[in-house]
């Protein structure tokens, strides 16, 4: 008996593709298909010739957003008990942290280990829980789009990429996306590229900015602790490129992942001291979004001042990282600073914020 079952399981699941591609050709055949728009955004294929199947391309129109099924339920499970005890660390790193911090109970506390295992528990039953037949086929199916997809992007050395100001995919070839990114350097000049390594020396330099200003009393301890870079997960910021699909030639957008760089924890804790200031001083000349402009648009028609000459005016930065000089934009800032009353932001001399900035 339970050899027919899978048998008959077996059986379907080597049909579901024949009857997939019946489904998908009736459907385009039908009269319907013609009236019908897809409300998913389409990726923007900038290669001569489609390389993808129409389940392939499907599943590509659902966008960087979607999340295969049941991924973690098809891996070994060795991968499954790595993945647990990495998620359950996470958890409870964070839980305790918040918990002694916030109400000051001890981490020696019996109630983390109790929380540990149900955590724990937790993990193991909703990873260990066999699917159901559908959704284990589903899954499968899922995964085996994406290795097609994966080794066709490898086979043809095609990229794929996030568009600029997009919720979609762009493929094309990688060399000619290179010859942008190239294009880009020559254009800007605003990047050098480096012969060796220098995160060594970018986080020494951090690590002695802070312990020297600390020892000065320019920083106090706790403060000094929040903007230290974590050594076991600090790594060096790295540069890459996004598509503008939105204008001619399809130019790109360079982005800097600094999410774990030396630098990151000074610059969050700059900007958690010192955007609330900025946003005091700045709130009538500020648009927040488009909801906002609304509100502002009627407070201004309701003084009387808004006229048939009045003029909206819109503009774009063209290469922000050539356009903005650092130590120009330091000066602004410490000024701006000055100019409204502030010599210590959290006693924190100017002095010693542009030299934190500037790091």
């Amino acid at each position: 008996m339970s050899y027919r079952t899978n048998r008959m399981k077996q059986d379907i699941t080597n049909k579901i593709p024949s009857f997939r591609g019946k489904l998908l050709r009736n459907r385009q055949r039908s009269s319907l298909t013609k009236n019908m728009i897809s409300v998913s955004p389409e990726p923007y294929l900038d290669l001569v010739s489609d390389p993808f199947t129409p389940l392939e391309w499907h599943h590509l129109m659902l966008g960087p957003s979607c999340i295969r099924l049941n991924q973690s339920a098809l891996r070994p499970r060795k991968q499954q008990d790595i993945q647990i005890k990495n998620e359950h660390n996470d958890i409870l790193t964070k839980v305790q942290d918040n918990l002694i911090q916030l109400y000051h109970i001890p981490r020696t506390h019996s109630i983390f280990q109790e929380y540990s295992h149900q955590l724990l528990d937790y993990f193991h039953h909703s990873y260990y829980t066999p699917l159901s037949y559908k959704d284990r086929i589903q899954a499968q199916g899922q995964a085996q789009i994406v290795a097609s997809i994966r080794k066709k992007i490898k086979q043809q050395n095609l990229v794929i990429r996030l568009t600029d100001k997009g919720h979609n995919f762009y493929i094309g070839s990688a060399i000619e996306f290179e010859k942008k990114a190239q294009k880009f350097f020559v254009d800007t000049n605003a990047f050098v590229e480096l012969t060796e390594n220098p995160f060594n020396e970018i986080l020494d330099k951090v690590i002695q900015l802070l312990n020297n200003l600390h020892s000065k009393k320019c920083i106090l301890k706790w403060q000094h602790k929040v903007m230290m870079p974590n050594q076991k997960t600090t790594e060096l910021a790295h540069l890459y490129f996004n598509p503008k699909t939105h204008k001619d030639n399809i130019p790109v957008r360079p982005i800097e992942n600094t999410i774990r760089a030396p630098t990151t924890n000074i610059s969050n804790f700059l900007d958690k001291i010192i955007r609330p200031l900025f946003d005091k001083q700045c709130y009538t000349t500020t648009i927040i979004d488009g909801a906002h402009l609304i509100r502002r648009m009627n407070r201004y028609i309701s003084r009387g001042i808004f006229k048939p000459s009045t003029v909206f005016c819109t503009f774009d930065i063209h290469n922000l990282y050539t356009m903005l000089p650092q130590d120009e934009a330091l000066n602004i800032l410490v000024e701006f600073l000055y100019i409204h009353g502030y010599k210590k932001i959290k006693g924190i001399p100017l002095d010693t914020i542009r030299k934190l900035a500037s790091i």
